[in-house]
């Protein structure tokens, strides 16, 4: 039987993030710039995207190696027709520990309440700004604030929780709202999440003094609503956990390019046609399709994946210099963040 798998750099494999579609319907400045991303753009055909069924096979295999986490990811996963469908295949599969998924919350409201009868735990929702005109500014297609709010609220009702609401920081867009944003959701039972803008991919037009630091980030809040660290929950959790002093919740700020952290990194991506990329900074993927349709024995295919892993020595965050400039990198709306 397969067994847990080191890399050699001695990182456990513990988290699974799954795209199940490259689209979306936001074209977030970040991640899908409406100048790449347009009406010409060729996303994935049908019969390139893993069906459920491939998925949950492959999942099966991932948790055989280790795997404790799996997360649902896109581009925007509720556009994929169906999903709950998947969801409950995914919950079934023994020795799963946790399953979640990420989401615009632009269609969450409506889905919520099937999401938790198929087996979903939690829900992470991306809202980069409460300010309206800020966040319409922000996603590029004029979506209001109040829809992706309704989908929150509905999410929570659902027992989908605890929420976390992920929010990109990018100076001179939306570094002004944050105190807002924590105030808004303190004492809710949600854990805001706030993330360095990052260098994922090569059309997003990332600089550097685009960065709002962490520790930037920390004394903004902290100035208004004093904060205390917290121990991480786990290893490889990537955000520094924070709780208001007055016990009211807490927050996560995520520094993967200030502070980076992939000593503990334990996550793989499996991408919407199926390749496996050991790093969010990747430039190439390992094609698990392939041995997925072809005629592989679960075993021979763990045993692949054990290889592939084993070899494993990304750290670009460690080494975000002069050796990775111009490094070609797979799009984050290919593989989720």
């Amino acid at each position: 039987m397969p067994g847990p798998v080191l890399d050699s750099l001695n990182r456990p494999l513990r988290d699974l993030r799954i795209s199940v579609t490259d689209r979306c319907n936001f074209r977030c400045t970040y991640c899908m710039p409406k100048e790449v991303f347009g009406r010409d753009f060729h996303f994935l055909p049908s019969g390139e995207l893993l069906s459920f069924e491939e998925i949950a096979r492959a999942a099966e295999i991932f948790v055989t190696l280790g795997v404790e986490k799996i997360r649902l990811t896109g581009g925007e996963p509720l556009l994929r027709r169906d999903i709950e469908k998947l969801v409950e295949m995914l919950s079934r599969i023994p020795d799963l520990r946790d399953l979640t998924l990420t989401t615009n919350g632009s269609l969450l409201a409506g889905k919520a309440t099937a999401l938790k009868a198929a087996g979903l735990q939690r829900v992470s929702v991306s809202l980069d700004s409460l300010d309206d005109a800020v966040f319409r500014s922000m996603n590029d297609v004029e979506f209001p604030v109040s829809r992706v709010l309704e989908g929150v609220e509905a999410a929570q009702r659902a027992g989908l929780g605890p929420l976390k609401i992920n929010v990109v920081v990018k100076r001179g867009m939306n570094e002004h709202t944050l105190v807002d944003m924590a105030r808004h959701f303190q004492g809710t039972g949600c854990i805001l999440r706030f993330i360095e803008y990052m260098d994922v991919g090569s059309t997003n037009g990332w600089r550097l003094d685009d960065v709002v630091s962490a520790t930037e980030i920390f004394h903004l809040i902290d100035a208004q609503l004093p904060l205390e660290a917290l121990e991480p929950n786990y290893r490889g959790e990537v955000a520094r956990r924070y709780r208001y002093r007055d016990g009211s919740g807490e927050i996560g700020i995520i520094a993967s390019v200030t502070q980076p952290f992939c000593g503990d990194c334990t996550r793989a991506r499996l991408s919407s046609d199926g390749q496996l990329y050991t790093c969010l900074f990747a430039s190439s993927g390992f094609d698990v399709r392939a041995l997925i349709r072809g005629d592989n024995s679960d075993s021979e295919i763990a045993d692949a994946l054990k290889a592939r892993w084993r070899v494993r020595d990304d750290r670009y965050s460690e080494i975000r210099t002069q050796q990775t400039t111009g490094r070609p990198k797979v799009e984050m709306s290919r593989i989720g963040g």
